[in-house]
């Protein structure tokens, strides 16, 4: 081969090569995503008796076990009205009060007779609570259902019925002690994630009295979206929920700003985008949940000085309270409001650690730091649009073992539950370090995404190949 050809071939050998490493660099930056999952790895399944995909609401056999935490509540847990059940691992920082006004004597957690069917593991926590539990008379407090069955750990004392007996443990809820400031400085992170300034939106919120409408950009991988006030119909009234043109895999986060946040909702057909959905709540002390429909998504409630009150006809996911919760009410309608265990698998912006035990004062040097910001936030492999399902809510059937129908109970007590107590008071943390320059939050790498972004730098290493195969046969 002349000289002159060789030097051509070698010339598109190094063109082909460094064009397969400027689209791997490319690839790599541009679908760099997957965050950290919740502080303390919460909101996936755990354990290895997971069902995939997890069920709709059902009153069917047990679908699988989860030993990840459903509920988490900073600050006191009170059951009133008629609340009927709260599935999958609860733990609690502070009391656990139940005496409901109306519907079943029984208060059934860990499992449920109606909804995913996926409670912990047998003889595993169903419950733990850190400070006392207190179940009034003539109601019982359910942990059980035929052969499943699971322990009400409590490190305070246990007053009342409980089925399992409880078990007292003065550490029943340590290896969570961290755990409520970690997600009020996510909350906040999710929210703002540069100290007073809001995270980046991607996409608008239509509110038209009888339907909110949340819209996305069709491709970014972190779809998020910003609510002042609530969601509620005219006059404080009930609506539903719809979201557009969200990609395929793609993670809804909803932050609800505001000091008071209603949402009064009476259709959320949203299954499709369930598991990878977040109400983030970073700033409200009241929350109202209510309404005739089942809330899709998860939770997340940063204030530790909030209350968030639950009287929807259920909720299907997790539900994270730095503050305290009050599942049930004695003036609003709807009858056996239920929690379902469901996951969250969504993939959320990278935060700061924080340290638990200082949240309060700033650094005093005078030296200024840098926060070196993330990359940019990647965008999905292709939109998709999500037409929302029908919503049909389950039956609100309680479980069985124990009288869960909605009827009225004999010498059922009918003073309200006290909303206030728990630890609420506490300067919340600071927020976490900017992401990236948009607000809009750098995700780090996951495994699908990096076996794509080594297959397109492969892929222009293989074109490099050819066209020097290609250059050599014509230059023989």
């Amino acid at each position: 081969m002349p000289a002159k050809s060789r030097l051509r071939a070698r010339t598109s050998v190094v063109l082909a090569a460094s064009a397969a490493v400027a689209v791997a660099a490319f690839a790599l930056s541009s679908v760099e995503a997957l965050a950290a999952t919740l502080p303390g790895g919460l909101g996936p399944c755990g354990g290895p008796d997971c069902p995939d995909p997890f069920p709709d609401n059902g009153s069917g056999p047990i679908a699988g076990y989860d030993d990840s935490v459903n509920v988490f509540v900073g600050g006191d847990f009170s059951v009133t009205g008629s609340a009927a059940e709260s599935e999958g691992r609860n733990v609690v920082l502070g009391d656990f009060d139940q005496n409901k006004t109306s519907g079943s004597a029984v208060y059934n957690v860990g499992i449920a007779g109606v909804g995913s069917r996926v409670p912990p593991p047998t003889g595993s926590d169903y419950m733990q609570v850190g400070g006392s539990l207190t179940i009034a008379t003539e109601q019982r407090l359910l942990a059980e259902e035929g052969a499943e069955s699971g322990v009400v750990r409590v490190a305070g004392t246990a007053t009342g019925e409980v089925i399992p007996t409880a078990v007292i443990d003065s550490a029943a809820v340590d290896e969570y002690a961290g755990l409520r400031d970690e997600l009020t400085e996510a909350s906040l992170c999710y929210a703002y994630p540069e100290d007073a300034t809001r995270r980046a939106t991607t996409g608008t919120v239509d509110n038209q009295g009888f339907q909110t409408v949340f819209t996305g950009d069709g491709s970014s991988a972190l779809q998020v979206f910003a609510v002042d006030g609530g969601l509620t119909g005219a006059g404080g009234g009930m609506q539903s929920v719809v979201f557009e043109n969200i990609p395929a895999g793609a993670t809804v986060l909803v932050n609800l700003y505001g000091d008071t946040v209603t949402l009064n909702l009476n259709n959320t057909p949203q299954e499709s985008i369930r598991d990878r959905l977040l109400w983030n709540f970073p700033e409200a002390t009241t929350v109202n949940l209510q309404g005739t429909t089942q809330l899709q998504g998860s939770v997340l409630a940063g204030s530790q000085a909030s209350t968030t009150t639950l009287s929807m006809s259920g909720t299907n996911g997790r539900m994270f309270l730095t503050g305290n919760l009050v599942h049930g009410s004695s003036t609003l309608p709807g009858s056996g409001q239920e929690i379902h265990n469901y996951p969250f698998n969504g993939d959320l912006p990278e935060c700061e650690d924080v340290d638990p035990t200082d949240t309060t004062d700033a650094p005093t040097s005078d030296e200024p730091t840098t926060d070196e910001p993330t990359t940019d936030a990647p965008t999905s492999d292709g939109p998709t649009t999500d037409e929302p399902t029908t919503d049909g809510p389950t039956t609100d059937g309680p479980t069985t073992d124990g009288p869960t129908t909605d009827g009225p109970t004999t010498d059922a007590p009918t003073t309200a539950v006290p909303t206030s107590g728990g630890p609420t008071t506490g300067t919340a943390p600071t927020t976490g370090e900017a992401t990236s320059p948009d607000g809009g939050g750098g995700l780090p790498l996951t495994g699908t995404r990096l076996l794509m972004a080594v297959g397109v730098g492969v892929g222009a290493l293989a074109l490099g190949v050819v066209v020097l195969a290609t250059t050599r046969r014509r230059r023989a």
